[in-house]
């Protein structure tokens, strides 16, 4: 394995999670191709060879330190290999997954992707039926995965879950169960060695972990980069609003990497009162600390499920004189009929707009007027490969260097 051409990376994507596997596999051609031909163009000057002979000559020792008689493909050329590893799932009528992995993955290192929050209808059985799965059958079906990839000899397993499950229950409050906990110990009891997630809902799910390890990645740059295609980040007048005090550190960064100050809201809750939809909320009252008239007001979350929080959030900032309301939530679930609640919400002027990302799969979003989004699946695939080689992440993992070079350009 070099580290222009690696043959050992591959995909395994469960049937929730293809179309976001997809999308990073495209990302992962485009960075192989760049890095071989920059390789290419410094080999060549440094040695005195052309650049054809610089491709002939990295494909010969690609071919020698392969196990195999040689790498498919021409020897003049780069060759692009294949990530995605033919899986078939089976989805059986009592409700039971089976996987197979149908060619050799034996001592690769294996990326298996999983979006527990696609809801949309999923071929499965060879696209003789679909299926509309719930987060348990999701889950079901990444733990199928994973034992598959371990049964047929992969060196290495690392999940990709941008929306990692059961993720709210990190706390024990009482009698109840630590289940983000309880999923990690299944993980690393199947062989999983790290998992790849997206603004994790706690970092302290993190601490459940014995020997995998957790790679966190924040949205914060492709969030702000939509952000100044909409306001302008050197004239509007803007503040940032964390929505909850649970979101104040996020809001916290958004604040100091846009030079804005930082509001917060204070909600006051009966907890008799279960959501059921984002109409029926528990929040009662609602304060503001800080000042939002005259001015964009821009909340950012993790996670938006009934969305009821937020549209109380958005009605009230309006209702304290912003001239608009964006919000920004980097796992956009949309459960229920909130996209119904936030259409009537748009109607009436409560906000403007609404930036997501495609960490979670959604159709009809996409067609709303008020939802814009960001593509994340650039993010993974530079750290997949980075990870692949070995090579640091520190730059990915805190991406406050980049921001403030596009607030700058802006």
């Amino acid at each position: 394995m070099t580290y222009s051409e690696p043959t050992s990376l591959a995909v395994v994507a469960c049937p929730g999670g293809e179309s976001f596997a997809n999308e990073v596999i495209a990302h992962l051609d485009h960075i192989y191709v760049r890095r071989f031909k920059q390789k290419v163009s410094v080999l060549s000057k440094r040695y005195g060879f052309t650049e054809e002979e610089i491709i002939r000559k990295m494909n010969f020792y690609n071919d020698t330190a392969t196990s195999d008689v040689c790498v498919r493909g021409h020897i003049d050329k780069f060759r692009h290999p294949k990530f995605k590893v033919d899986t078939r799932f089976t989805y059986f009528m009592n409700g039971e997954f089976k996987a197979e992995i149908n060619q050799c993955i034996r001592g690769k290192d294996v990326y298996i992707f999983q979006d527990v929050e696609n809801h949309r209808k999923i071929p499965l059985n060879d696209g003789k039926n679909t299926y509309e799965l719930s987060v348990n059958d999701h889950l079901m079906c990444l733990l199928v995965a994973i034992d598959a990839v371990r049964q047929a000899g992969a060196d290495r397993i690392t999940l990709v879950v941008p929306v990692y499950p059961y993720s709210r229950q990190h706390k024990k409050k009482g009698r109840e169960g630590l289940t983000a906990s309880l999923l990690g110990h299944l993980y690393e009891n199947l062989g999983v060695s790290r998992i790849i997630t997206l603004d994790i809902h706690s970092r302290e799910i993190e601490n459940a972990f014995n020997t995998a390890q957790l790679d966190n990645l924040h949205a914060s740059y492709q969030i702000i980069r939509e952000l100044s295609q909409i306001v302008d980040l050197t004239k509007e007048d803007l503040v940032v609003v964390s929505p909850d005090t649970g979101a104040v550190d996020r809001n916290k960064f958004y604040s100091t990497g846009l030079k804005k100050p930082l509001a917060m809201l204070y909600k006051e809750r009966d907890y008799s009162v279960v959501t059921q939809n984002a109409k029926d909320t528990n929040i009662k009252q609602v304060k503001l600390l800080g000042n939002v008239e005259g001015k964009v007001a821009f909340l950012a979350d993790d996670m938006l499920g009934t969305g009821g929080t937020l549209l109380k959030a958005m009605e009230f900032l309006k209702e304290q004189g912003a001239t608009k309301v964006i919000a920004a939530i980097s796992l956009p679930f949309f459960t229920g009929n909130a996209i119904e609640q936030f259409d009537e919400a748009y109607e009436k002027g409560y906000f403007y707009r609404i930036i997501g990302t495609n960490a979670v799969y959604h159709e009809e979003l996409l067609t709303r007027e008020w939802y814009i989004k960001t593509n994340v699946s650039s993010l993974f695939a530079q750290v997949i490969a980075r990870l692949h080689h070995d090579q640091s992440l520190s730059d990915l993992l805190d991406n406050r260097s980049i921001i403030e070079k596009l607030i700058k350009r802006g």
